[in-house]
């Protein structure tokens, strides 16, 4: 099976709350639980300094399920609509692409194996068509890290091994759009030579033109240049890159962090990001475009 079965039964996640008082969060939670609503009622308690309520919710979202088992193509879906979400599904890559194109969704679950062409072909025709702002996560039986490095180095947000519990799904997707659609609180802009972020835009630009990234690309890119000429290693990067996580194959930020150099170009590639053996990597902040 694709799908955990016992999870296909559980009652769907319905109800998310945020705030930003600790012992209203802690109320909240007694009360569902108190009522029988948990695990129904899943409570999400979240603070900010700021005291700024964070919206967790997908409603509103359109996502795109390119999957060939139809099992996967019924259930999983269920899961998404009963938080708010437009779904639409296409049982191979050809298809998934032109829906795609034409419907242009916030998120595209893609399935590896499809019947007429690979998952990996259908990312890359994605992010041709739809640069960046789409999140892609992969869904794929192969647990190999080759695999799964393939999936990052073609621009691929996350991955999800089956078979997988749906909830995991929907928790990752909305990691996924939070990054690709929540603005950066207090907007601001890193400068550094000719490199410009802009956390709010969610935007770099290397010597004013604008450089696509993908949603991790960005997390880890701002890490690195919050903190110049700061080693910060591979554990603090994949805490940025994959918030909650405890499962990140160091390989994987040095696959980031290889394509992140290239799309900076050969100069600011070589002299922005420097490696730090057997520790992690830094930005240098007195990087520049004169030629070497």
């Amino acid at each position: 099976a694709l799908l955990d079965s016992s999870a296909v039964e559980q009652p769907a996640v319905n109800r998310w709350v945020a705030g930003s008082n600790p012992a209203r969060g802690a109320n909240t939670i007694g009360h569902a639980r108190a009522a029988g609503g948990y695990p129904a009622a899943l409570v999400i308690f979240i603070c900010r300094s700021s005291g700024e309520v964070l919206d967790l919710s997908l409603s509103g979202s359109t996502v795109l399920l390119i999957e060939d088992d139809p099992n996967v193509r019924r259930l999983l879906p269920r899961y998404f609509e009963r938080e708010g979400v437009a779904t639409l599904a296409a049982s191979g890559g050809l298809e998934g692409v032109d829906l795609a194109n034409d419907r242009r969704p916030d998120l595209v679950l893609l399935d590896v194996n499809l019947p007429d062409i690979d998952g990996w072909s259908v990312l890359k025709r994605i992010r041709q068509s739809l640069g960046y702002s789409v999140g892609v996560i992969m869904l794929t039986g192969r647990s190999d890290v080759p695999d799964r490095l393939l999936g990052l180095e073609l621009g691929a947000d996350d991955y999800v091994v089956k078979p997988f519990e749906p909830q995991e799904v929907v928790a990752r997707a909305r990691a996924v759009l939070r990054r690709v659609k929540t603005p950066a609180s207090g907007t601001s802009t890193l400068t550094h030579g000719g490199l410009e972020l802009d956390e709010a835009g969610r935007a770099l630009y290397v010597d004013g033109a604008y450089v696509p990234l993908t949603a991790k690309e960005f997390d880890l890119m701002l890490a690195l240049m919050q903190n110049p000429g700061r080693v910060m290693t591979r554990e603090a990067l994949a805490a940025r890159g994959w918030p909650g996580a405890d499962d990140v194959d160091p390989h994987a930020i040095d696959v980031y962090m290889s394509r992140i150099r290239s799309k900076l170009g050969p100069v600011y590639g070589a002299s922005a990001i420097v490696t730090v053996r057997g520790v992690g990597y830094k930005f240098n902040p007195d990087a520049d475009g004169a030629p070497r």
